[in-house]
């Protein structure tokens, strides 16, 4: 809502500020709309850009649940690849892990987050919702008053929009984090010493179901975005430069880590490299004041369980049910519980990432104890089904935590 312009800076007031249009911020949105509360979302990247931008492609079914529930399913329900189960191998011997059969019908599906992304900016435009890109939030002040303010640059002029609360989902860079007192929480990190090489290729998947790999020459995964394109990635080491990663030697790497009798990996051009460091990071605090911190702004993950966006997700969940609670109540009850609520998903995801991190990536040299000890435990999941089962619901999404 516009309220006055002096020759300086341009003043705006909603109920909800939100900065950050990526999954986290687009989906409060629409849940705030829904429930008739005003909101503005500031974003310092183009349209163009934040719809492009290409990151994981797992989608639990909470998440996908949610899509469908705020009308931005339509080309999920079209293009998303349904799994119903994932493949694990330890040096070519493998094991499926069933979805539907251990978790009463629940399932993961494979659709880009660009995709989610460019269909949640849609339902939001076409619900009126105001939407500002390239609008760089520079600073955030009274978060421990009852009327904050974001000041945001945008086309070369300034503007402040004040509001009741600031939803901070602008990721790890943001200025969300970077406005909560240093005293008023804990910073967890982990650093794993090896990352990931990751390409897009355009081949057809050479398996219908995601493949997790150990092999004594390191990890691989086989994952797809479409029918038509297939998203792979390698264990490399830390200090290792795409330039010395040329097509021939991924895929002869790739088919060496992923390969089992009777099987062959599908080879295509290769359109994207990229190499992304393991790591994880988390805040014990989500919420100072009028500042609720929500996605990789509060924690992230290395993609091993495919939890990032599904975590980002979940923390708008309990937002905005405690937004929507407090305009209908004017009772903090749900707000003071954010972070607490929040945690609890976040502490799991980060236990279940860090299993599959270790379980599937080369640590220690082949037939060492630390070696042998992943294999006790890979051939647990396929003689327990109790282990397979929590595999399984931590995967497609615990319903419930």
């Amino acid at each position: 809502m516009f309220l006055f312009v002096n020759t300086y800076i341009m003043h705006h007031h909603t109920r909800i500020g939100i900065i950050g249009a990526g999954p986290a911020g687009l989906t409060l949105a629409l849940l705030l709309q829904r429930s008739g509360i005003p909101c503005v979302i500031l974003e310092n990247r183009s349209r163009d850009y934040v719809e492009n931008r290409v990151r994981a492609g797992l989608l639990e079914q909470n998440t996908v649940d949610l899509l469908r529930e705020l009308g931005a399913g339509a080309r999920l329900n079209a293009e998303g690849l349904e799994h119903h189960g994932v493949i694990l191998s330890f040096n070519g011997t493998r094991i499926r892990v069933p979805f539907d059969e251990l978790t009463g019908g629940r399932r993961i599906t494979i659709y880009g987050q660009q995709e989610v992304v460019k269909d949640l900016i849609a339902a939001v435009l076409s619900k009126g919702i105001d939407i500002h890109f390239e609008a760089e939030a520079t600073a955030i002040e009274g978060i421990e008053r009852t009327q904050p303010s974001i000041h945001f640059t945008q086309n070369g002029e300034s503007h402040t929009l004040s509001c009741d609360f600031v939803a901070g989902c602008d990721g790890f860079h943001g200025i969300s984090r970077k406005t909560m007192p240093a005293s008023s929480y804990r910073e967890f990190r982990h650093e794993y010493p090896f990352s990931w090489l990751g390409i897009l290729a355009n081949v057809a998947p050479s398996s219908e179901e995601l493949i997790y790999a150990y092999h004594e020459r390191g990890f691989a995964l086989h994952s797809l975005r479409s029918n038509a394109v297939s998203r792979l990635y390698i264990q490399v080491d830390n200090e290792d430069k795409i330039e010395a990663w040329p097509d021939e030697r991924i895929w002869e790497e790739l088919s060496i880590r992923l390969g089992t009798e009777g099987w062959s990996l599908q080879r295509g051009s290769i359109f994207e490299k990229s190499i992304t460091p393991m790591r994880s990071f988390m805040i014990d605090n989500m919420q100072h004041g009028r500042l609720f911190l929500a996605g990789d702004a509060a924690h992230i993950v290395p993609p091993t369980g495919g939890k990032g966006l599904n975590l980002a997700v979940a923390d708008i969940r309990w937002l905005a049910e405690a937004l929507i609670y407090f305009y209908d109540t004017q009772q903090n009850d749900l707000l003071d519980q954010y972070s607490s609520n929040c945690l609890r998903r976040i502490w799991r995801a980060q236990d279940f990432s860090n299993f599959m991190t270790r379980l599937f990536h080369k640590q220690a040299e082949h037939g060492s104890y630390e070696n042998l000890l992943q294999k006790a435990k890979f051939d647990y999941i396929g003689s327990s089904q109790a282990q397979a089962t929590t595999i399984a619901e931590n995967y497609v999404g615990l319903k419930h935590i």
